[in-house]
């Protein structure tokens, strides 16, 4: 039987793929998307979004895309890591479909005519951004000095994990910098909201509560997933597949526990168990630990060496007394 026939689903609420339908607007979602749409409204310049892995960027960013206008704006999308300025700019030709391939005069001359041609306004997405490198990211800036009848034909939006705003600190960029509308930091979903965001995904594809969560097994997804939604995403999907396997009536807390468990140990998972450190936490515990020891014998060690100068200080006063 499968895992949707057996829920009475239409479609599985938890897969990997950022799926804009099932958008969940979480305190912290909702106030980035905010800052999306201000910084759309401006029609220029550069917005920031960044949050740790799986926090749920691309699938706010898919959230953006699905409500755009497409007769209104060309949307291109990079997916990037470590690139070159030059390599970004094909990437970005390629993304708008213009030629990628000539020197980079002609590159850059076959962008500047597709963002001066037509009434639509591009949109330039940048994902994994935190891997650009400074001159790959001045030329972005470079690209939003273009304009047509006085307004910036092209936006873009950056998203990346935490490093990407140390990365724009840079004094080399102080330029993009002052080109940035509204800048974001996605954060993880409270436990209330882990709650929240299991019940809405399920609904959302069919689900009539039967069988149902258990509070307490929904207060362990968030406290193994740290409130991330892709982390929470894999572990459900395990959940209901357990659950699927052993026909159960309820989605429990036991049930929960076990599955975390089996993602540790089976896929080396980053979701570590509560009480139970990691190998690297193991060895930071043993270090500190073995630190501590240290100290508190060097603090015996002075508490006796105080006490044998104040002995002989007391014994020396009598004796001058």
């Amino acid at each position: 039987m499968m895992l949707t026939e057996f829920y009475g689903l239409r479609e599985h609420p938890f897969q990997m793929t950022p799926d804009a339908r099932l958008y969940y607007p979480s305190t912290v979602h909702s106030r980035a998307y905010a800052h999306l749409t201000y910084g759309i409204a401006q029609r220029e310049g550069f917005v920031v979004i960044t949050g740790e892995v799986g926090a749920g960027k691309t699938t706010l960013v898919e959230r953006l895309c699905a409500e755009l206008d497409p007769g209104g704006f060309a949307v291109a999308r990079i997916s990037t890591t470590q690139v070159a300025g030059d390599d970004l700019l094909r990437l970005a030709a390629a993304a708008f479909g213009t030629d990628p391939d000539g020197n980079k005069a002609s590159v850059l001359r076959g962008i500047t005519a597709a963002l001066r041609a037509g009434d639509r306004r591009f949109l330039l997405i940048v994902d994994e951004a935190q891997g650009l490198r400074t001159d790959a990211l001045e030329e972005l800036r470079m690209l939003s000095n273009v304009t047509e009848g006085g307004q910036a034909p092209m936006q873009t939006i950056l998203l990346g994990q935490p490093q990407l705003r140390a990365t724009l600190a840079s004094p080399d960029l102080d330029q993009l910098r002052q080109r940035v509308l509204a800048s974001y930091h996605l954060g993880a979903l409270s436990c209330e909201e882990t709650h929240a965001y299991v019940k809405h995904r399920m609904r959302a594809v069919g689900w009539d509560e039967n069988p149902p969560w258990e509070p307490s097994a929904l207060d362990l997804v968030h406290r193994h997933s740290d409130g991330l939604p892709r982390r929470i995403n894999r572990l459900c999907s395990r959940v209901l597949l357990s659950g699927m396997l052993e026909r159960a009536e309820l989605l429990s807390a036991p049930m929960v526990e076990a599955t975390a468990l089996e993602l540790e140990e089976d896929l080396g998972s980053t979701l570590p168990r509560p009480g139970r450190p990691s190998g690297e936490h193991e060895h930071m515990l043993r270090d500190v630990q073995q630190r501590v020891e240290a100290l508190e014998r060097n603090a015996g060690h002075r508490e006796r060496i105080f006490n044998r100068l104040a002995e002989i200080f007391f014994d020396g006063a009598r004796t001058r007394t």
